[in-house]
């Protein structure tokens, strides 16, 4: 009985590694040159998602050195057109992602269900602005995402226990969202403009429902256990500052590690500060001081 367990024990396992392998032979590496000159690799996979309904198209991008790299997941935001879900993709955030892969990160770029080339349903649906269901929008997307995180930490090239959720606008509350159940191996939080429900051409800086976002941010804060980075900039026309400020309060009153940090205007829109190529100065030295406090290096590769 004890050997036929073992032995039953052992083939899970194999088939584990297998399903990793069958995800990642879905396409072959490629050699690139971050613009600082670092030599990366970079890939595009295919992740089974939750119960394997279907698969995450997922990029990836890391620097070729030797040994075992953090992770950062790095979630997109979610366009409220189906026309904006639909071209959303990898390339958006790549300035950022390059950010941190010339740190020495392995980079995750997932594409949740309903967007870009991983398509089908929207999971993340959360009706009107009147009365938003984000509790079941956060849960879909956060599925995915976990979805991506047990992927990650089975890679041999990823320290397992060094793994960062990250994301800009709903991808950034998602990320929050994932981080509330308490994975294994996470490190840290960097959540830039974080919340969803905002229109700056309806009504600038003032989102749909906040009270309602509050008492997310309230929940969240009474599960997430990892320190976490609120990122917000001065003229973010989706979330205002009062709007910001209220949910890092309640966030924090969940009784979360968390620090909220304000950049001063950034272009039109700060909300984008992230994802712009220009606003890696601004948001950089943030980021790296909050890791720092935390025992995170983020330090620049030599020849990045």
């Amino acid at each position: 009985m004890v050997n036929r367990m073992l032995r039953f024990l052992r083939a899970l396992a194999v088939l584990g590694v297998c399903a990793v392998l069958l995800q990642l032979d879905s396409a072959s590496e490629r050699r690139t040159v971050a613009p600082g000159g670092l030599a990366l690799i970079e890939q595009d996979v295919r992740i089974f998602g939750p119960a394997q309904r279907y698969t995450i198209a997922t990029h990836i991008v890391r620097p070729q050195i030797a040994g075992r790299l953090g992770a950062v997941i790095l979630n997109h935001g979610a366009g409220a057109m189906a026309s904006e879900r639909d071209e959303e993709s990898p390339e958006l955030m790549r300035a950022a992602a390059l950010e941190f892969a010339e740190r020495g990160y392995a980079v995750f770029l997932p594409l949740r269900s309903g967007f870009g080339a991983t398509g089908g349903p929207l999971g993340e649906y959360v009706g009107s602005c009147e009365s938003p269901d984000y509790l079941r929008g956060m849960t879909a997307a956060a599925d995915d995402i976990m979805a991506v995180y047990a992927f990650v930490r089975r890679l041999p090239y990823v320290d397992a226990s060094r793994v960062i959720l990250a994301g800009q606008s709903a991808g950034g509350l998602a990320a929050l969202f994932a981080a509330g159940r308490e994975p294994q191996g996470l490190a840290a939080v960097l959540a830039f403009a974080a919340g969803m429900g905002g229109d700056p051409q309806a009504h600038p800086g003032t989102p749909c429902a906040p009270e309602t976002m509050a008492e997310l941010f309230t929940h969240m804060g009474r599960h997430v256990k990892a320190p976490v980075l609120l990122h917000y900039a001065q003229n973010d026309r989706f979330f205002g500052v009062k709007s910001s400020q209220l949910w890092f309060e309640r966030f924090r009153g969940g009784g979360a590690s968390a620090e909220y940090a304000l950049l001063p205007s950034f272009g039109a829109d700060g909300h984008f500060v992230f994802t712009d190529a220009g606003g890696a100065r601004y948001w950089v030295p943030v980021v790296e001081a909050f890791l720092r406090r935390h025992g995170l290096p983020f330090d620049r590769l030599v020849g990045a």
